[in-house]
Order: structure tokens, then sequence, then C-alpha cells
């Protein structure tokens, strides 16, 4: 992403992030090992999500918000809304949201609720590299490349605009609306994380079930997203995101009939590296066949030679 050292400090964890401290006003290197991790997270378990996004404030510097506007995300823009007022002089959290291009209008309507509920929020809005609308970037990448290139499509609509963001707004660490009880691979969430990249991620309602949420979601009267009452309980693309059935978990309805549970942003290994180590595989298979072509046209040919001798 540009701003953060390769992990290099610390051999026996690897956990660093950040950019070194250097005349230029670079942000000084964040490290958290292992062991910091586990004994942070042991004790962030017991706090209340707004005792947990006060350590954050305190504790990192350029931390951001990023959120789909999600239920757990509003939670946490809210929550973060009323530490502001506890102490208004405070640098306030900006929040990022990645424009695909293909969310639903409901989404769209829900950002301007809130825009106008939480008027001194800073809302960063990073779209697909070079289009600002979904007929450019069908023009671009063609049609239905959820489709016929599911990899691409998250690099190029969601991976490569959030690492732009995060260069662009020198983000040290974030917080994400991800929850043990959305089931899939979020079961095991830790408060704290770092990602491959060296991120920071702190997920402060990780503990909540999707009750809780609600509950907050209704007491205190925070706009939500309309689909919602229809069945959806997490929404994303509107090409990718159907409603939930009974008894299913919250994101069942996410690239439902497939294997997949996350878009590229949050898995262990960078989307974009997975994306570019199979795009090689496939350029040498591709050379690898071109190769026996060849062989057996200049077999073809040496039988040909025998065959008139």
């Amino acid at each position: 992403m540009g701003r953060f050292e390769s992990p290099k400090a610390d051999l026996e964890s690897g956990y660093v992030s950040g950019a070194s401290a250097s005349s230029s006003g670079e942000l000084p290197s964040i490290v958290l090992t292992k062991q910091h991790l586990k004994f942070l997270n042991g004790t962030l378990n017991n706090l209340a999500p707004i005792d947990i996004l006060r350590w954050a404030k305190i504790t990192f510097p350029n931390l951001y918000q990023t959120t789909a506007f999600g239920l757990t995300g509003l939670v946490t823009l809210d929550l973060l809304s009323k530490l502001q007022k506890e102490t208004p002089t405070a640098a306030p959290i900006d929040v990022i949201f990645l424009d695909t291009l293909y969310h639903f209008q409901e989404t769209r309507t829900l950002i301007e609720k809130i825009k106008a509920r939480y008027s001194n929020i800073n809302l960063h809005i990073y779209k697909p590299e070079g289009v600002n609308t979904t007929a450019e970037f069908e023009a671009k990448h063609g049609t239905e490349l959820w489709k016929s290139s599911p990899d691409h499509y998250d690099f190029i609509a969601k991976v490569e605009p959030a690492q732009r963001a995060y260069a662009d707004l020198a983000v040290a660490a974030i917080f994400t609306g991800r929850r043990r009880s959305q089931g899939a691979k979020r079961e095991s969430l830790d408060i704290v994380e770092v990602d491959d990249a060296g991120l920071i991620k702190i997920n402060p309602l990780a503990s909540w079930s999707f009750k809780q949420v609600q509950e907050y979601i209704k007491e205190n009267n925070v706009p939500y997203n309309e689909l919602l009452d229809r069945g959806y309980k997490s929404v994303g693309d509107w090409h990718s995101t159907e409603p939930v059935k009974e008894g299913e978990d919250e994101r069942a309805g996410r690239w439902k009939g497939t294997s997949k549970s996350e878009c590229g942003i949050h898995n262990k290994r960078s989307k974009y590296a997975q994306f570019l180590h199979e795009a090689e595989q496939k350029r040498q298979q591709d050379m690898l066949a071109a190769k026996l072509e060849q062989v057996e046209i200049k077999q073809e040919h040496v039988e040909e030679i025998l065959a008139k001798a």
C-alpha cells in the first residue's frame, strides 16, 4: 500500500505496522507482538464496545472507521458520535466507504440519512479506479465481471480502492463491523488484529450478537438499511446479496451457493495476492499447453517426413 514497511523488526511475531518515523512527518512504527496482542485481546474482551472505542482513540494515530453501513457499523458510528460529544475538542474519527458502484439504492438512501443525522461526519468515498458510474465500470471491465472473474472483480471494486484509501489517508488502524456471531470465518475473531500488510484492525463489537445490535439500533433510533426489514441481515452488492432464511448465519445471504464468505478485504492473505498467484498459474499452464502443442506439431511433421521417405 505504499506507506507500510515490510514486517521485519519482530522476528518472533512478525506483527509490525505503521511507518518508520522520519523528518517528512511519517507516522512512527506501531509494534504489536503476539504476546502483546494476546494480552490486549484478553483484556479488551472484558470491556464494553464504547470502552474499546475510547481505548483505541487514545492509542492509535490515524485511526479510521471502514463501513458499508451495516448494522454493526452503524452502532459503531453512533457510539463514536457520543464519544465526540464527551470530548468535542478531540479529533473525530473519519469514515471510509468503498462504493463498488453496485450497492443497493436502499444503501445509498441510508448514506444520505446518516450524513443528515451525523452532520459532523467526514466521509471518504472511494470508487474503482478511473470510473464513477456502473456504465463506465462495465465499459472498462465488461459486464458481470463478478461472475466471469470474481477475484478480479473483488480486487478492482473493493481491495484496490481500500488500499488506495489507506495510502491516501495514511491509515494506521481501522474500526470494522465484524462480529463472531456472523458465523463463517468470523467465529474466532479477536478484538484487535494485524493483517499481512501491517494494518491494525479493531473489531469493537466482536462479542455482540445480532439481537444486541438490533436492540441498540432501535433504542437509539439509529437510521438503518430498509432491506433489513425484508429478510436481509448482511448487505453488500445487489448482485451477491440475498435475504437470509430462518436459522442461517447472518452472512448466509452473501455469495449464496458458493464457498465464498469474504470479499478479500478481510482475508488473511491478500485477495490481490491470490488473484496474481492464480493469474500466474494460468499463464504458466497456457505456456505449457502452447509448448505441448508445438511438440505435437513437430511430431506430426516428423511422421510426415518419415512416411514420405
